[in-house]
């Protein structure tokens, strides 16, 4: 893990699991969203205000995962969220989870586009969130 990698913790909620105790696969999406709301509003670029100002929608156009090992019922997870890659209107971004041992336990990558309020996908980017997003791409590639 690089400094420049942003860190989320969360620890396994019991409704999250299936019967057998263990992370029901979808729910690990959810956890990777958390994670990039939170790096989200670390770059001053709260998905929440986004939305509410209308002007910079990033919704899911691609999303992936694997899974390494089970996450169970009250695991502390360390999601470690990276930048990528970015393009013109679009941007990728990936998800480690690591169990309390460091082991990656499973890992993902969602592809959001930006849109205006109409749904309609914008030309480029906002110089804002390129900006930030250029940033920890760049810090990333230093100390990687």
């Amino acid at each position: 893990m690089s400094d420049a990698t942003f860190t989320h913790w969360l620890t396994i909620p019991l409704y999250d699991t299936d019967a057998a105790g263990r992370l029901f696969f979808g729910h690990l999406f959810r956890h990777a969203h958390d994670a990039f709301e939170s790096f989200m509003a670390m770059l001053g670029l709260p998905l929440d205000q986004l939305i509410r100002d209308g002007q910079i929608l990033l919704p899911l156009i691609h999303a992936e995962a694997d899974y390494h090992q089970p996450l169970c019922h009250g695991d502390v997870v360390q999601v470690q969220v990276m930048v990528l890659e970015l393009r013109r209107r679009s941007f990728a971004m990936g998800y480690r989870f690591l169990n309390e041992r460091g082991e990656r336990a499973a890992s993902a990558r969602t592809v959001h586009v930006q849109v205006s309020a109409d749904g309609t996908a914008d030309v480029e980017l906002a110089a804002s969130l390129r900006a930030a997003l250029t940033a920890c791409l760049a810090s990333q590639q230093q100390t990687g």
